[in-house]
């Protein structure tokens, strides 16, 4: 039976909190609380990030590089397993959709999924890293019609 005032209490908390998207849930019940589906661009990354781990210059003047950003603070993992190959290295092609990576949070294993169609050209966190909330964590260069989902675990 889903508990309504447990849901109130969610809503609440994520709206009052920098946190886009929570997702809770047992073998039973998930319950998704999406708050924005604004994607990120360069321009648009939050201002306490102050170092966005030394970025090309190529990078820093070109405005059209999409950020995939880290919806939770956690532990960065390129893939599913330890000796699993990466989910993506850096000139695959990605699509709307396509997991990129997990970040593992209270020993919850949060799949990350790309926003947008394009070519991974830089991944900015090393396997195994802790990983801020809004951390850009892969860039991406658009390629054909790139909708903005939001971030999704």
């Amino acid at each position: 039976m889903i508990d309504v005032d447990l849901i109130k209490k969610l809503v609440d908390i994520v709206s009052r909190s920098n946190i886009d998207e929570l997702r809770v849930g047992d073998k039973d019940i998930k319950i998704t609380i999406k708050k924005s589906t604004k994607p990120y661009k360069f321009q648009e990354i939050p201002q306490e990030i102050e170092e966005v781990q030394e970025l090309s210059s190529e990078n820093k003047e070109d405005k059209e590089d999409l950020f995939v950003i880290s919806p939770i603070v956690g532990t960065f993992y390129r893939a599913p397993k330890p000796n699993a190959p990466p989910f993506v290295e850096v000139g695959d092609e990605v699509k709307v959709g396509q997991t990129l990576c997990i970040i593992e949070a209270m020993k919850l294993m949060n799949e990350i999924k790309s926003d947008y169609n394009g070519i991974v050209k830089q991944i900015l966190v090393e396997n195994g890293e802790p990983v801020e909330y809004g951390q850009p964590l892969f860039v991406i260069e658009p390629v054909g019609e790139n909708s903005g989902c939001s971030v999704k675990f």
